[in-house]
């Protein structure tokens, strides 16, 4: 039973990568869509680190955690923009990236509930700014149609008013 502990501890432990693995993976990695994957799993991490800062009383750690956060989303939308990619045809990374921005704001909202209110700012600035990447992302995942029109909706055919029977009201 103990071999059996350890074992599954030490998979816990290797499947766990650390930030100095992720930054050297994100330098080395060719495919932009793997680039962003890493990225997100960095942003996570940080996210997990500014939770723990904030939860210790290390306000301005946090703050620099959570900044470290949105820039870490924000390199992982870069890469799949630059990548040439059409996110309604071909979405793998751009619906992790909608996922993971929809999950940060939400853990960035809990967090915020914990946190005093003199030191909410940086919070409610990475939400704002993730919010409007999530809109940027959602926008691509799901282009709006051309309009050819003023109105876009479609149309029944109505009768003319002469084949209605006068009785009819």
């Amino acid at each position: 039973m103990a071999v059996l502990v350890m074992i599954l501890a030490g998979s816990c432990a290797r499947a766990r990568e650390t930030e100095a693995q992720l930054l050297q993976r994100i330098q080395s990695e060719s495919n932009p869509v793997k680039k962003a994957k890493d990225e997100i799993k960095l942003a996570q991490l940080k996210l997990a680190q500014a939770q723990t800062a904030y939860s210790q009383g290390h306000v301005d750690a946090g703050a620099t955690l959570v900044g470290a956060l949105v820039e870490a989303l924000k390199s992982s939308w870069k890469f799949l923009q630059e990548s040439g990619r059409r996110a309604s045809k071909q979405p793998e990374g751009f619906r992790e990236l909608d996922i993971a921005l929809r999950e940060n704001v939400r853990t960035l909202q809990d967090l915020g509930r914990t946190v005093s209110y003199f030191d909410r700012a940086p919070l409610n600035n990475a939400e704002q700014q993730l919010d409007q990447e999530r809109e940027e992302v959602l926008h691509e995942l799901f282009p709006a149609e051309k309009s050819h029109g003023a109105d876009n909706s479609p149309k029944t055919p109505q009768p003319p008013e002469s084949q209605i029977p006068s009785g009819a009201f």
